[in-house]
């Protein structure tokens, strides 16, 4: 029997949001399908007593996924950070190991892939380190911060992998409450946005930006600036964020924040979780999601 009739669809759940209106070229949109999975958290251990974290298992859980969005054939798969995680006992050349292993799974995708960098992928490991070992569709090597476009859409990808003074995250030498944009991104955020002013945007980031729940743990400490970003350029539909792996929604200023839940939490691929975004010429956003993920379908009002 194929993994995928194991896969469960869970029900759509119906709500609006109202998207603030910019003049982009509608003649240039086309309706997209993106593949999205967050927090594998991919290490060869098991969880110590009282973890929920089954690292494993998170191979076999990318595989159902893998195989998921090559059937649906959507036009590119992301990750949102937290791809790899290391052993009790860190040791560098396992962690790369686990960091080539996964890799290795997420690429059996038949269409681009793209990566968020998450803090677990900064342990034992340096960002340039990680870089160097995957593939984001389009550039000769991955980045940590980038933009592209697709069927009219712009698409950004933010790296919070920094400390308040601006130093990156290393090797585990941080604090992974810690978290900021730094200057120098956020002038490149902005300008990067004002030149795709005609375009919608979607951005996509692991830390969470919607910094208005009471537990601030998960959030980018200057989340706030990030926003005011969003605000002045008017043309950011959405957020797709992971890191909190309960999963959150909210709308702050006409901007969508949908936080994935995480795929390592849970032992079996019944409690694995990822989801499929289509965005149609209209630019309703709809969630459909799998496993442990409810779907959604999020209608833009004039």
């Amino acid at each position: 029997m194929k993994r995928r009739n194991f896969i469960i669809t869970t029900s759509s759940v119906v709500a609006g949001l109202s998207l603030r209106c910019s003049p982009f070229n509608k003649d240039d949109i086309q309706p997209i399908t993106i593949g999205l999975i967050t927090d594998l958290h991919y290490a060869n251990r098991v969880p110590e007593e009282g973890n929920s974290r089954y690292y494993r298992e998170s191979l076999d859980k990318l595989a159902e996924c893998v195989e998921v969005m090559n059937e649906h054939k959507v036009d590119f798969f992301i990750q949102l950070g937290d791809f790899k995680d290391q052993d009790v006992q860190p040791d560098e050349k396992r962690t790369l190991e686990y960091l080539r292993d996964v890799e290795r799974e997420f690429c059996k995708f038949n269409g681009p892939v793209f990566h968020v960098l998450g803090n677990h992928d900064h342990d034992s490991i340096t960002k340039y380190q990680y870089l160097r070992l995957v593939k984001n569709w389009g550039f000769e090597q991955a980045q940590s911060y980038y933009s592209y476009d697709m069927k009219g859409f712009h698409f950004v990808v933010l790296d919070a992998n920094y400390m308040k003074d601006g130093t990156p995250y290393n090797n585990g030498n941080f604090d992974w409450k810690d978290t900021y944009i730094p200057n120098n991104q956020l002038e490149w955020l902005e300008e990067d946005l004002h030149q795709n002013s005609k375009k919608p945007c979607v951005v996509f980031v692991h830390q969470r930006l919607d910094d208005i729940d009471a537990d601030k743990s998960h959030f980018i400490k200057n989340a706030n600036e990030v926003r005011a970003v969003f605000k002045n350029q008017n043309n950011v539909l959405l957020v797709l964020q992971g890191h909190d792996h309960r999963g959150a929604m909210n709308t702050i200023d006409e901007v969508f924040y949908y936080t994935l839940k995480a795929a390592v939490e849970g032992t079996g691929l019944e409690n694995n979780n990822y989801a499929i975004l289509n965005i149609d010429e209209q630019l309703q956003l709809n969630i459909t999601g799998f496993r442990n993920t409810k779907s959604h379908t999020f209608s833009k009002t004039s």
